[in-house]
């Protein structure tokens, strides 16, 4: 089933107009999250961080979990993310937009997401991690800009606030773990 789900988006455009906008600032219209929690410090801390990301260990959560953890990182690559909250799911289509591997003046490895018509939200998330050199601090960083798609997305606005929040609460902690 999942894997039907994730083929039937292949051919279908992201979901919104701004795509790539969590490079820098986000456009207007949409509400805006950003998240960040010190992982620790130097090379190494980076490394590990980064290896995690590319196994998307930030999304190695009791009430989450991403199909296919396996998925390359790589730009067109279409992924679904399944939310189970009170005996309810929802599962959401995404296709990574860009990819993020900088050297300076911030060492930084990352992608951002978009969503696909069938998916609650219309936008985009970016991961990433950080190496800011002058104070050896690493850093994982999560942007997101959203608005409501579907229409119980709408209607479940306040809860579908809370649950961004913990997702990115719970995927920091996550990253914290995996470091």
């Amino acid at each position: 089933m999942i894997r039907k789900f994730i083929a039937s988006q292949r051919n279908r455009d992201v979901s919104y107009s701004d795509v790539g906008a969590s490079r820098d600032t986000p456009p207007a219209g949409y509400t805006v999250d950003h998240n960040q929690v010190k992982l620790g410090e130097g090379p190494s801390v980076f490394e590990h961080a980064t290896m995690a990301l590319r196994r998307w260990r930030m999304f190695q959560l009791e009430w989450v979990e991403l199909f296919w953890p396996s998925a390359p990182i790589a730009i067109g690559a279409d992924v679904a993310v399944l939310v189970r909250v009170c005996g309810l799911w929802s599962l959401n289509a995404c296709r990574i937009v860009y990819v993020v591997d900088e050297t300076t003046p911030v060492r930084r490895y990352g992608f951002a997401y978009g969503t696909l018509p069938d998916h609650a939200e219309s936008g985009e998330e970016r991961f990433s991690i950080e190496w800011h050199r002058e104070d050896d601090s690493v850093w994982y960083d999560i942007l997101a800009f959203s608005r409501p798609r579907h229409p119980l997305a709408r209607l479940g606005y306040p809860l579908t606030r809370r649950l961004q929040k913990r997702f990115a609460r719970d995927s920091m902690a996550a990253m914290y773990r995996a470091r």
